[in-house]
């Protein structure tokens, strides 16, 4: 049923935006900053004015590997994270109930509007995202990143003593996450693993990392 209404979709949808590429942040980014977390869609959202089926239907989107309605929303406007083959669409979570999100459906003009849940699990908190993802996959440090990022410390406190300094990553394995602060194993260009705390993101939400999903 789903093929054939997207097959329809597309038969009807002449004109429509068409998808160029994965979505993933690759510098800092002040969009999300008042957000907490992320929720995974499918391929047909509506967005609601209130976390209410009776309130105003906002937005109705449709899109698939290609295309997208309305044809005025582009791929990045609607999602934080998209990634094809990995069937991973993300978008940027302001609010929460037992049954809804509160979504940034617009990343450009900054819109929300409620997604009512259809399954609990497909929220995550941006630190569960991160520990989940960044252990995974590992992080990358986002371009315009503060350089003070590159300072591992031995414990998580501004004050504390630079262990370390990270110079030309390969790789940045995430261990744990506490508060603002992630205890990373980085290994750099020398191939010699070493181990510290490093800020991951600001007081103010303002992230200087990401999970490196591609």
């Amino acid at each position: 049923m789903k093929k054939i209404f997207l097959t329809l979709l597309l038969l009807s949808s002449i004109g429509l935006s068409v998808f160029a590429a994965d979505v993933v942040p690759n510098a800092i980014s002040l969009n999300y900053t008042n957000t907490f977390g992320v929720y995974q869609v499918g391929h047909a959202i509506v967005i609601y004015s209130e976390p209410n089926e009776k309130s105003a239907i906002k937005e109705k989107i449709v899109w698939d590997d290609e295309n997208v309605l309305p044809k005025d929303l582009r791929l990045t406007d609607l999602f934080v994270v998209y990634i094809g083959n990995k069937d991973l669409a993300l978008m940027a979570v302001t609010d929460e109930t037992d049954d809804w999100v509160e979504v940034i459906y617009n990343n450009t003009t900054g819109e929300k509007g409620w997604i009512k849940k259809d399954d609990p699990f497909k929220f995550n908190t941006w630190v569960n995202f991160y520990s989940m993802y960044g252990r995974k996959y590992g992080l990358i440090i986002l371009k315009g990143a503060p350089e003070t990022v590159n300072s591992m410390y031995g414990s998580t406190d501004d004050d504390a003593k630079v262990i370390s300094t990270i110079n030309k990553p390969e790789l940045i394995n995430l261990n744990v996450i506490r508060g603002n602060w992630m205890l990373v194993t980085v290994v750099d260009a020398d191939n010699v693993p070493k181990t510290g705390y490093i800020r991951w993101r600001s007081d103010d939400g303002v992230k200087y990392l990401f999970p490196n999903l591609k």
